[in-house]
């Protein structure tokens, strides 16, 4: 994976679609379209975590569950830790990075989207990228959203539904659109 690429599109400033070195980008999306029909057709857990880390480019611990379908546009800039699960129909945009820690649990049809794009009409087809972040023993409820930028603290709970904005201190509850405090663990 080159180095400048992914600094760039971590980086939380507005990236080119047109950059030349977004043709690297679009191989690896391409590729990752291709595998995740494979990932999708596995049939078992261990052949799914074995597809999700060629995927990925690293060894997912098998400690770790994750019920298909499954999706993500890039997938090499996600890390996911041990003891973890992952339920049905999760949508993982990684370009900005997702760090996925130890024991968390993320329920079915959630959105992990690392990428935005500015207001600016003009820089519209730009795009921006900022990590997620998903500390140990954190529990991510039904379809959540959670967006570009943002770190859930460990021991934190994010309530089905919600959509977070913001960073989630560690050892609390949010929940709501936009997520909001409700109490501390």
């Amino acid at each position: 994976m080159n180095r400048e690429l992914q600094e760039k599109m971590q980086s939380g400033t507005p990236f080119r679609l047109d950059d030349p070195i977004f043709k690297e980008i679009l191989e690896l999306k391409d590729r990752t379209l291709r595998l995740n029909v494979q990932l999708n057709a596995s049939t078992t857990t261990d052949e799914f975590r074995q597809r999700l880390s060629d995927i990925i480019g690293s060894e997912i611990d098998k400690s770790t569950a994750i019920f298909a379908p499954f999706f993500t546009n890039f997938g090499r800039y996600i890390s996911i830790g041990k003891n973890v699960f992952i339920n049905h129909a999760c949508t993982f945009l990684d370009m900005g990075g997702i760090t996925i820690g130890d024991n968390v649990l993320i329920g079915p049809k959630v959105n992990l989207v690392s990428e935005n794009h500015p207001v600016d009409p003009s820089q519209r087809k730009f795009l921006i990228g900022k990590p997620i972040v998903i500390k140990n023993n954190a529990w991510i409820g039904a379809a959540a959203t959670i967006l570009a930028g943002v770190t859930v603290g460990e021991n934190s709970i994010v309530g089905a539904g919600s959509i977070v904005t913001k960073d989630v201190p560690d050892n609390t509850i949010v929940a709501g659109n936009p997520a909001k405090f409700l109490k501390r663990i």
